[in-house]
């Protein structure tokens, strides 16, 4: 996989939307602002919905070649055709997942230990996604992970990986340095007024801070 597409990855969250707004309006929004992959999750949607939500919203990543990740839910990822899927610990393994995906789809595994990478990639992963690194909005139990814990994992696998947790335009400065390949933003995106001009805000950071990685 190219890992330019992981410089400013963004994870939706419906909470945040105003009166009248839909889930593909504010994912064109980030996308226009400079998003270079949208990731769509859903907790508590039946499969059903999450489908029909997903290809709504694929019509707008398609329409501007944006890869569309979902997340943890293998049959809306087959069922409109998404580039791929994300998964955490407590999901499928990868291995799995690649088996009933095929070998085109993309496969990104959180891991937040050096254990976890390695199995991650040795699973088939594509990339990793790691943190928290600044806690997190959508993750109340979601444990801090210093830089230093960040190192270690980037040194034990050569997979692009994607920070994630509690990101924004304030802190993205202080991840320089990592050898991360980009960060996954949800309320530093979603959750702003104008979504357009965050994700734009963030994409100049993250072609700052990661440019060397």
């Amino acid at each position: 996989m190219d890992k330019k597409i992981l410089q400013l990855y963004a994870v939706t969250d419906r909470q945040w939307l105003q009166k009248g707004q839909s889930l593909a309006d504010v994912v064109e929004a980030a996308i226009l602002g400079g998003a270079t992959l949208i990731q769509l999750r859903e907790k508590t949607m039946d499969d059903e919905s999450f489908i029909c939500e997903a290809m709504e919203v694929k019509k707008v990543t398609d329409a501007y070649g944006i890869p569309l990740i979902i997340n943890d839910n293998l049959k809306v990822c087959l069922a409109c055709d998404a580039a791929g899927v994300h998964v955490g610990q407590d999901d499928l393994r990868a291995e799995k997942v690649r088996e009933l995906l095929g070998p085109d789809k993309i496969i990104g595994v959180t891991a937040k230990t050096v254990e976890q990478a390695k199995a991650a990639v040795r699973q088939g992963a594509d990339y990793l996604g790691s943190g928290a690194m600044f806690g997190s909005s959508t993750k109340s139990e979601a444990r801090p992970m210093t830089l230093d814990e960040f190192k270690e994992i980037r040194r034990s696998v050569s997979v692009p990986i994607v920070l994630i947790g509690g990101i924004d335009a304030e802190n993205i400065r202080e991840l320089k340095g990592s050898g991360a390949q980009g960060v996954a933003v949800v309320s530093g995106i979603f959750a702003q007024p104008d979504v357009e001009a965050a994700a734009r805000k963030l994409k100049k950071l993250s072609l700052e801070v990661f440019s060397e990685e």
